[in-house]
């Protein structure tokens, strides 16, 4: 009986130390799946702040090409030509 008494504890100590581990691993789990959860927000939160950043640079490029700075000339009179054309299309339409 002996024998088996040591086999039982043995068995209950290994059982015990299972659990205790996998108690351990569900806690890791936890933090680990708030940290995700945590950097996915951030992630969104940095991935709106480009998509502003860039309407803002687009703008503001547009603004410098109306302008005309010196670095967009060529954009300017593009730009310019457009509006033209795009008068003269609502000044033909308004003549019918």
């Amino acid at each position: 009986m002996s024998k088996i008494e040591e086999i039982v504890s043995t068995l209950e100590t290994r059982i015990n130390k299972v659990l205790n581990r996998m108690e351990v691993l569900k806690e890791n789990n936890q933090k680990l799946e708030h940290q995700l959860q945590s950097s996915r927000l951030e992630l969104q939160e940095k991935e709106n702040e480009i998509t502003s950043w860039k309407e803002k640079y687009e703008a503001l490029k547009v603004a410098n090409t109306m302008l005309g700075s010196d670095n967009n000339k060529r954009e300017t009179k593009l730009k310019i030509n457009s509006l033209i054309r795009e008068i003269d299309h609502c000044i033909a339409q308004l003549s019918e």
